[in-house]
């Protein structure tokens, strides 16, 4: 009992201090982002027509298959993700809540910050990202969302979806706010893990701004494709 509480004391030291709650932040939206852009390259597999998708959506299923239960991987990867994904949005409104409360009372003169767009937007763009992430799941998951959703069939459900331009919007909107996440948050991780010379963080700063552009850019040509008519 006494080495259970021994184990257990620096696990909640680490998660009640300021640089724990950032280090966790930036291994899980490091684990977050590796998974989006294997999602992006999945998505792009549209674009080699419907039998290349489907079959790539039915591997994922039965990878394993008949040792392992049906779709083991995929849940695996569920609870991973929903454990990162809590982990990482609570984190964050603990550090903002923590630093609202350090300083209650704002400056009478504030010196003029240089702040970026995507830092000025973090914040709501996170939560932002987190509403979309469930409409996502309704849409191409439950297929609640999606008025001509047809079970197994992840080809039509994309080409269905979004031939709808107001569907398009939600999703290049929620790209955009994605893109400016990678690129404010890559560069914070960098520095929560320990980059700090000017001239690796100058480095750091430019693989952030290209990962954001790649990985908004490459989702968003599967929904501008079909809603241009390249994807029928």
């Amino acid at each position: 009992m006494v080495n259970d509480l021994a184990t257990r004391r620096p696990v909640r030291q680490f998660w009640a201090s300021t640089i724990g709650k950032k280090i966790v932040m930036a291994v899980t939206g490091a684990l977050l982002l590796a998974f989006v852009f294997a999602h992006m390259i999945g998505n792009l597999k549209t674009f080699l027509g419907a039998d290349d998708l489907n079959h790539y959506a039915h591997w994922l299923r039965t990878i394993g298959e008949p040792v392992l239960p049906y779709a083991w991987f995929l849940w695996i990867q569920r609870v991973v993700l929903l454990v990162a994904l809590v982990l990482h949005v609570t984190a964050a409104v603990q550090l903002v809540r923590r630093d609202r409360k350090a300083r209650p009372v704002p400056y009478v003169h504030r010196r003029p910050v240089r702040a970026t767009f995507a830092v000025r937007t973090m914040r709501w763009g996170g939560a932002t990202l987190a509403l979309f992430v469930v409409w996502h799941i309704l849409d191409f998951t439950v297929g609640t969302v999606n008025r001509d959703f047809v079970p197994g069939d992840p080809y039509h459900n994309l080409v269905a979806d979004f031939r709808v331009w107001w569907v398009n919007l939600i999703y290049l909107a929620a790209l955009a706010m994605l893109g400016l996440h990678i690129q404010h948050g890559f560069a914070s991780a960098a520095r929560t893990l320990g980059v700090t010379s000017a001239r690796r963080e100058r480095a750091i700063k430019l693989l952030g701004n290209a990962t954001a552009v790649v990985i908004a850019g490459g989702y968003a040509l599967v929904p501008v494709a079909i809603m241009t008519g390249l994807v029928d």
